[in-house]
């Protein structure tokens, strides 16, 4: 396949995300977060916690890059670190209190907000747009099992 093909697919999945990227962190900021910060509190809400590099499994953030945002989570009092209950070189990253209760007042919000985002949407188009994506992530996925 030549690169004139597939490189308008390619800008188009880019432009797409960062258009996302960009509403969503916009409104992520108003609620005192970073997108990162916003991802980790999201990522452990309703969880009893999960190690450092299951944390990372599940976010977009890099290893290099979580440890700074939950040192930066720690400090405001939001997360903490404990002691894994059968692997004493591993340590379990959760939600404090305060860190829950961050997290039932912007994670509501942030869904809102993305709500209305798609508002404008039918049903039929977020099926249609479900099915494309997947089909296109599946694409990946037997290039790099």
């Amino acid at each position: 396949m030549r690169a004139a093909e597939f490189l308008p697919t390619v800008q188009a999945l880019v432009q797409t995300y960062q258009a996302f990227e960009s509403c969503s962190g916009a409104h992520i900021r108003t609620l005192g977060l970073t997108p990162p910060q916003f991802d980790i509190v999201a990522t452990l809400g309703n969880t009893p916690g999960m190690t450092a590099t299951e944390l990372g499994e599940k976010t977009l953030i890099t290893k290099g890059t979580l440890t700074g945002v939950v040192d930066r989570l720690a400090a405001r009092g939001w997360v903490e670190r404990v002691a894994h209950d059968s692997d004493r070189r591993c340590q379990i990253i959760r939600l404090t209190p305060a860190g829950e209760a961050l997290f039932k007042q912007t994670f509501p919000a942030h869904l809102a907000y993305l709500a209305r985002c798609f508002a404008t949407a039918s049903a039929a188009q977020h099926k249609r747009w479900q099915a494309a994506l997947r089909e296109l992530a599946g694409l990946f996925a037997k290039e790099n099992p």
